[in-house]
């Protein structure tokens, strides 16, 4: 199977062609990506939903993560990488029904099983209320362990230092590629590693929006 290609860009943005994933990442080329928060509300509550990377990712395996995510390959437009939501959760969303939060730049070095990789990327933002049950989810087994679900405000909390854990009910995929409900002790250092400020300002605006 034929390596992704991304368009890649210098720090001030300016276009630099194209390169393949994991050049992109061996070189630190600045890069593009989607990010959208599924949300949904119950009476004055406000709820968020994240995944948890699969173990076999090139980056941050294991880690908690954004609900839908994904890199724009070379050509895609945002509004193509929306594809993602129904990729990766089974969700069928219209990018007009996507509520715009932003942009996130980020800037890490790591290194995964011996393999150095420096990951710049700026991403577009989104939120999309979906008030699906969880176990309606259709997780992309290669891609997506797992999505929990947790109260924003508590969320805002965990995020700011306030609170040490939060217990999360959610599904995880099973050998079979089913789904099954379990139940884990989540903290802020088991997401992946961002600015600081960027999970709680991101609980934030989605607390706020409608």
């Amino acid at each position: 199977m034929a390596e992704e290609r991304f368009d890649i860009y210098d720090e001030h943005l300016n276009p630099l062609g194209t390169a393949s994933r994991s050049e992109t990442h061996a070189r630190g080329y600045w890069h593009r990506s989607f990010h959208c928060w599924l949300t949904r509300r119950e009476e004055n509550r406000r709820f968020v939903r994240f995944q948890l990377r699969q173990t076999g990712k090139d980056t941050y395996p294991g880690c908690y993560d954004i609900t839908a995510a994904g890199h724009l390959t070379a050509g895609e437009t945002v509004e193509d990488a929306a594809r993602e939501i129904e990729e990766e959760l089974g969700v069928a969303a219209r990018f007009e029904e996507l509520i715009p939060l932003g942009k996130a730049r980020k800037e890490m070095v790591g290194e995964v099983n011996g393999v150095p990789f420096i990951d710049r990327e700026i991403s577009d933002v989104f939120a999309l209320v979906c008030s699906l049950p969880l176990d309606a989810l259709k997780l992309q087994a290669e891609e997506v362990a797992a999505v929990f679900e947790a109260d924003v405000e508590q969320m805002i909390r965990l995020f700011e230092g306030e609170l040490p854990e939060l217990i999360c009910e959610g599904v995880e995929t099973t050998a079979d590629g089913g789904l099954s409900k379990a139940t884990r002790a989540v903290r802020a250092a088991e997401f992946v590693p961002r600015e600081s400020s960027y999970y709680a300002s991101i609980m934030k605006a989605l607390r706020d929006c409608t």
